[in-house]
């Protein structure tokens, strides 16, 4: 964002907030009110943020100040995809065998590779299909899982409705 011809300010980025005070060593967190100084130390400009009940004013060397409030954690912040949870929705994928769900059995298998929580045992042939075979970590399975070969974009979209779903059944169960 530019500032208003004339207006003399300038819009500069210096990263987010520091997760402690400068000043106490307590952490920041969502709705604290702070300062922050940017300083000149060794020829560099370092961010030192303050809770503003501990700011007691400019620090030596100080460039420039701002006061600023730690925004609240954002829903999707929030919404971390723990591996024990991602573990119960595929075995729930595979018990309900829900034929709309395919494409979601086969992304959350990739993920749940990723995470170490399945492992590939190899695939077997079926006519013209390929289906990867995983067992998991702790001797479940084995898991049956047609190989889709998604696009990078396929990929993107069915890991965005993974979550929707995973979420909306959390939020049933709670």
């Amino acid at each position: 964002m530019c500032p208003p011809e004339g207006s003399g300010a300038l819009d500069y980025q210096f990263g987010p907030p520091g997760k402690i005070c400068a000043a106490s060593g307590k952490p920041l967190g969502p709705g604290d009110r702070c300062v922050s100084a940017l300083v000149e130390q060794t020829g560099r400009l370092v961010r030192l943020d303050y809770l503003e009940a501990n700011w007691t004013g400019e620090p030596p060397h100080t460039v420039g100040t701002w006061k600023f409030q730690i925004p609240a954690a954002t829903a999707v912040q929030q919404r971390v995809l723990d591996t024990d949870s991602l573990f119960r929705f595929f075995e729930q994928l595979v018990v309900d065998a829900n034929p709309g769900y395919e494409r979601m059995r086969y992304v959350v298998a990739l993920f749940l590779l990723q995470r170490r929580r399945l492992k590939l045992d190899g695939s077997r042939q079926e006519g013209p299909q390929e289906f990867l075979v995983f067992h998991g970590q702790r001797g479940e399975g084995p898991f049956e899982v047609l190989d889709h070969q998604l696009s990078a974009d396929e990929m993107a979209a069915m890991e965005a409705e993974m979550k929707t779903l995973l979420h909306s059944n959390r939020e049933q169960a709670a």
